[in-house]
């Protein structure tokens, strides 16, 4: 079970920080996780954002939003954040966090490859 959190409403230039709580299933720990964020706008397609790897593996992110977002976990609290910052309006959207335990690399931006997904937390950007 993923718990997102950290939504809210900023002007341009400005930053937030998104957070996803995960509780993890018996018999796993969460730095077995890959953990991501999406994004959606209404009428289109949801878009990957980010995603930090299992064990350390490097995060990857979407070009629209490289040098300006940042992925980072705890992993002694189950959590990953996202830090945004720079927002620009056209990053005004509903947010997800997305989990999964056996995704491959090639299909880190997938979202049908994610088994698990947190609520929506909004993020609006104002100009």
């Amino acid at each position: 079970q993923l718990q997102a959190s950290g939504g809210g409403l900023v002007q341009a230039g400005g930053s937030l920080r998104l957070s996803c709580a995960a509780s993890v299933a018996s018999g796993r720990t969460f730095r077995s996780y890959v953990m991501a964020w999406f994004r959606q706008v209404s009428g289109k397609e949801r878009e990957f954002i980010a995603s930090t790897g299992r064990y350390g593996a490097s995060p990857v992110y979407a070009d629209s939003v490289k040098g300006r977002f940042s992925i980072s976990r705890d992993n002694a609290k189950n959590t990953v954040y996202l830090q945004m910052n720079s927002l620009k309006p056209e990053d005004t959207a509903v947010y997800y966090c997305a989990a999964d335990a056996q995704i491959i690399t090639s299909s880190l931006a997938t979202m049908a490859a994610y088994d698990y997904w947190g609520q929506e937390t909004q993020v609006t950007v104002s100009s």
